[in-house]
């Protein structure tokens, strides 16, 4: 509780108030599980900046074209979805892809409504050099896949629990 709102409740409030919140104290940053994933992400982007500029992309371009090498002709509102994403903010980032001809949009045949994205010879090309930058930072994540993907899948699990409950 903080102190402003201490003050404007009368003391019999405030003492049940304190009687009623047994246990460690549950909001300092450090003790929020929210926060770490946050400042992880933020580490992620950091990690990847310098392994991925040299390549022409950002860490979000490089999460487009994560999408596009596990399958390519996707629309743009699919790319979106698993990116967890708006459609809005996926745009700007395959505009620029496109113009560094790592990718081609167009209207999908079967349904002309639909913006198909392709990859070009370069953007497929690009997979190989970007996989080394992926082994960097395992490298510094301790070297081994294993408890990389038992975390990630917790993460993935919490995701999920989170999505289902609204919040």
């Amino acid at each position: 509780m903080t102190q402003t709102a201490r003050r404007t409740q009368s003391p019999t409030a405030v003492d049940q108030a304190d009687k009623a919140a047994p246990g460690p104290d549950v909001l300092p940053l450090d003790r929020q599980l929210c926060f770490s994933v946050y400042a992880a992400a933020h580490a992620f982007t950091a990690a990847y900046k310098p392994l991925l500029e040299p390549l022409g992309l950002t860490y979000p371009q490089y999460l487009v074209m994560l999408v596009l090498w596990e399958e390519d002709g996707l629309d743009v509102k699919k790319i979106a979805a698993r990116l967890h994403l708006d459609s809005g903010t996926v745009t700007p980032l395959l505009k620029r892809l496109e113009r560094d001809s790592l990718l081609r949009r167009g209207r999908d045949p079967a349904n002309e409504r639909h913006l198909r994205v392709e990859l070009t010879d370069a953007g497929h090309a690009l997979r190989w050099k970007v996989g080394a930058a992926r082994e960097q930072i395992v490298c510094a994540l301790g070297g081994t896949e294993e408890p990389l993907q038992a975390l990630k899948h917790e993460i993935d699990r919490i995701t999920a629990l989170l999505e289902r409950s609204g919040s």
